[in-house]
């Protein structure tokens, strides 16, 4: 056995021995939690929206809309919180593709051992549940979240729901979700598909989506102009943020850039 002198082991000021790789993937884990990609929206609460509450990120098909809240999902699995990933169009080997590509894009500079212990002691703060769009509804969402967590298998501290089509006659389901995300003290985050041909209404917000904005706490934007991914806050950004112009998702990686 190795002793505590070994240059395998250090010990902390609190006497206790821990090994060198666990303190350098604690070091890595730290340093990736410190990229939190909303942070430059001025949110000093690292979950951004509290329990119960919604946020929204629109855009069109293919602009990225999946890979910001995977990001936001694996933030918050750095930070041990458990993430309740629900999609509604990708199967879970395509969705489980999504996070680890954004996380190898996310922790690049990094070696590789480091990389994989830390992804595989992140691993279990996710978990991947799937419906088809035509029969998903808010009862049988409900009925599973109840399995997970009554059977001890998964309790999730967020959800994020990728793949409904949010308009006006959605509201009765909406209105179900928020009342699930209260009762089980759930921040939910969703994707909201924009059409190219809507125009946007006075306050920047798409008509098909505004029967809905009241529900919704933090509305955020994705659009293209020319080679750059603009996020822009629609909804609920603090006072004092930073320009929309300063927010940008990079398309060879989908992460956000981090600004000079």
């Amino acid at each position: 056995m190795k002793s505590a002198a070994s240059p395998m082991f250090i010990r902390s000021s609190a006497g206790r021995v821990i090994k060198l790789k666990d303190r350098n993937t604690a070091m890595l884990k730290q340093e990736l939690i410190l990229r939190n990609p909303l942070r430059y929206l001025g949110f000093e609460r690292e979950d951004v929206l509290a329990p119960g509450e919604f946020g929204a990120v629109l855009a069109h098909a293919g602009v990225g809309k999946t890979a910001l809240l995977v990001q936001l999902a694996l933030n918050g699995m750095l930070r041990s919180r458990n993430i309740l990933h629900v999609s509604l169009i990708d199967p879970v080997q395509k969705v489980n593709l999504w996070y680890g590509e954004l996380f190898h894009h996310l922790a690049d500079r990094y070696e590789a051992p480091q990389i994989k212990r830390l992804w595989d002691s992140i691993l279990p703060h996710r978990f991947i549940m799937t419906f088809r769009v035509d029969s998903f509804s808010v009862p049988k969402l409900d009925e599973r979240l109840n399995d997970l967590t009554e059977q001890g298998i998964f309790k999730p501290d967020m959800m994020i729901i990728d793949g409904l089509h949010c308009n006006a006659s959605l509201r009765p389901a909406m209105e179900a979700l928020k009342t699930l995300a209260v009762k089980n003290g759930l921040p939910v985050w969703f994707t909201v598909h924009t059409h190219r041909h809507e125009q946007p209404e006075d306050d920047g917000l798409p008509a098909s989506f505004s029967p809905l904005v009241d529900l919704f706490d933090l509305v955020l934007e994705l659009r293209t102009e020319h080679a750059d991914i603009h996020i822009t806050p629609l909804k609920g950004a603090l006072t004092g943020a930073p320009a929309a112009a300063d927010l940008l998702l990079d398309p060879s990686t989908m992460l956000i850039k981090d600004r000079a």
